[in-house]
């Protein structure tokens, strides 16, 4: 089994801290795991203790370091690797565009490599954030109004205040604004393209944050999200204590069976594979708004889809094995219809 990590996107650090606990896990649980990083290829164990310290630092990299990353991010090669070409499964822990957009995940179907997660299609879908959020809406999932940059005077002053400017192909909120003022629209702009050209526009929805994590075409748990900041930022995410994260949330039973009948619409809806995890913000009348799926989702211990997979009675290790389980079985079984 190969864990493919690391990557040339904001997310890095991320990625690397999850592959740290997958791997430790796999092993664990008597896998034998080799470490593939996107960007310097296979690791050795020296290697891998530097890399997967399982620390995430308190800012990412910045846009100069991601430049010099992507320089040398391997790409097709990849399947070149040993360590991928002769892998019995392959279990991506990465995030951004390189990572979950789609590209990788179809450079390993043409190669022939059973992976975790979600295909091409569905990966493309879910990255492209204004293409999710009209078939959301298409579905009957309420989702915050929105519009892609540049938009007009018009469009901006109907989405209204506060409004969230994102980076649309980038998460864990790094390059993310809430501007109160339409003055300090060119500054959020700005800001977003440091990390992606395609820039979202979004009517601010105050409310509970909400996610449900899905797990082989079933919803699991319902988990709260409680930061210490205004927003659930960069810096609340990755740094131990600044955020609750209640498993399960403190709904009532009808509240909960509606939140998980709307994340598995939205997996459905978007094409997405063995498991996901949907956002949402719960208004105080409320109306619960789907903000977007996450196709390769945190894998620390402690990151939102495990803890909604233990609240659910399935273990970090448990939860890992039925991903490759998933993955081997979509595997052989588009080889036997072939």
């Amino acid at each position: 089994m190969t864990v493919l990590t690391g990557g040339s996107t904001p997310e890095r650090d991320v990625a690397l801290a999850g592959a740290a606990e997958v791997v430790s896990a796999l092993r664990d649980s008597g896998h034998t795991v080799s470490v593939v990083d996107t960007v310097s290829g296979s690791l050795s164990p020296d290697r891998e203790a530097a890399l997967l310290t399982g620390v995430v630092s308190r800012e990412p990299p910045t846009p100069d370091e991601l430049r010099e990353l992507r320089l040398r991010e391997l790409g097709p090669a990849l399947v070149e690797l040993p360590d991928l070409r002769d892998a019995d499964v392959v279990f991506p822990v990465l995030h951004g565009m390189q990572g979950e957009g789609g590209e990788l995940q179809a450079l390993l179907a043409l190669a022939g490599i059973p992976f975790t997660g979600s295909d091409a299609l569905g990966s493309a879908i879910a990255m492209a954030k204004d293409v999710a959020k009209g078939l959301f809406r298409n579905a009957g999932l309420a989702t915050p109004n929105w519009a892609l940059w540049p938009a007009s005077p018009e469009e901006v002053t109907k989405l209204g205040l506060p409004l969230v400017v994102k980076p649309s192909r980038v998460g864990s909120t790094i390059g993310l604004s809430v501007i109160e003022s339409l003055d300090q629209l060119d500054d959020a702009v700005d800001l977003a393209r440091l990390y992606d050209d395609d820039i979202i526009l979004e009517a601010f929805i105050r409310g509970r944050e909400l996610t449900v994590g899905i797990l082989a075409d079933t919803a699991l748990s319902v988990g709260e999200i409680i930061p210490d900041h205004a927003l659930f930022d960069y810096e609340c995410k990755y740094t131990p204590g600044l955020t609750q994260e209640i498993f399960p949330a403190d709904l009532d039973g009808a509240t909960t069976a509606a939140l998980q009948a709307m994340a598995l619409t939205a997996h459905r809806v978007l094409k997405l594979g063995d498991f996901s995890r949907i956002d949402f913000i719960q208004t105080s009348g409320g109306d619960a708004y789907c903000l977007e799926a996450n196709t390769l989702p945190g894998l620390t211990r402690t990151s939102l889809l495990p803890q909604s997979a233990d609240a659910a009675g399935i273990a970090f290790p448990e939860l890992l094995s039925r991903m490759c389980s998933l993955a081997l079985d979509r595997h052989h079984g588009t080889k036997a219809a072939r």
